[in-house]
């Protein structure tokens, strides 16, 4: 009975991995639109979908980024300027890409742009702090997709909305990871309504990678800038050394930290090109054997690990 039983779980996980590689036919004549192609992933991405033969759309949020990636692909790829918390310019995004793709429709939309924000504890925040990366990460997102949408449902076509393990656990204090978890919801709805249509919606879910959008220097200088605003009271309840304590304790993670860019983008490329995309990706070491199994821990045991992590206080007790 036990030999049969294994079998049968041997059996299934070929097939599952087999049904996994199954590809589309041909992808040469199909668009795709990408955001925050500037640098990190989506410009990656975009040269990498325009290797392989797509007709890229990347949209760049400053000229000299849209020059840089022009000049590295072919004359397939298009680049076009794009501020997603800027409504009036993603309608005319929207209508300048339904003129390039016809009737053909977009069959891939990759929701990549992304900003930090101010990642600090929440009681050094006011409620402006919050507005940028929610502002970007969330509804510039969502007012992208909106726009889009009709396009991707003309092709029956792919969804992938790059969130991040911050979406799954919140390991600072900020707007980035409430931005995150809302990218989760509207995902998940999302993919629930498009079913019907036969349009696929995937989130990605990197890890800590090194990136311009992580770089420690730029995190470090906006928590400086509250620093210095902050009242006498909080100043004391952390200590003027808990800063430089913070960056002490991110040294020690270093070993954390992705550097192969590439790991995301494979996940971007299975979720275009498989005839069976998964509706979540983990993308790097680290969301795979730690964020994402911890997630599904008890709130007492990421607590506890996650605050073990945090510099202890001067003096708490100074209210």
């Amino acid at each position: 009975m036990f030999f049969w039983l294994l079998a049968l779980l041997i059996l299934c996980h070929f097939l599952w991995n087999y049904k996994r590689q199954l590809k589309i036919a041909d992808i040469t004549d199909k668009y795709i639109f990408i955001t925050g192609c500037d640098t990190g992933f989506g410009n990656l991405a975009a040269r990498t979908f325009d290797k392989k033969g797509f007709r890229v759309i990347a949209a760049c949020l400053t000229e000299s980024g849209s020059k840089a990636l022009k000049a590295e692909t072919s004359e397939r790829l298009h680049t076009v300027l794009l501020d997603v918390t800027d409504p009036e310019n993603v309608k005319r995004t929207t209508q300048w890409v339904k003129d390039q793709v016809g009737e053909k429709g977009l069959w891939g939309l990759i929701n990549n742009a992304g900003v930090l924000g101010v990642l600090a504890p929440t009681d050094w925040l006011t409620v402006e702090d919050y507005r940028e990366p929610i502002e970007v990460n969330l509804f510039g997102l969502i007012n992208v997709t909106l726009n889009m949408l009709p396009l991707v449902k003309k092709a029956r076509g792919r969804v992938i909305n790059v969130s991040s393990i911050g979406g799954r656990l919140a390991f600072c204090g900020g707007g980035y990871t409430l931005s995150k978890y809302a990218v989760e919801g509207f995902n998940d709805s999302l993919r629930r309504d498009m079913k019907a249509f036969g349009v696929h919606v995937s989130c990605i879910e990197p890890g800590l990678f090194k990136t311009g959008l992580a770089d420690p220097l730029k995190t470090t200088e906006k928590k400086l800038a509250i620093w210095k605003h902050l009242s006498p009271d909080i100043k004391q309840q952390y200590g003027e050394g808990y800063i430089e304590k913070s960056l002490n304790k991110l040294k020690g993670t270093s070993s954390f930290v992705n550097v192969d860019l590439s790991l995301v983008v494979e996940c971007m490329d299975h979720a275009l090109t498989s005839l069976f995309p998964k509706t979540h990706y983990a993308a790097g070491k680290d969301a795979k054997t730690f964020w994402i199994p911890l997630s599904h821990m008890p709130a007492v045991l990421q607590d506890f690990l996650l605050l073990k992590q945090k510099v202890e206080l001067a003096n708490p007790k100074a209210v």
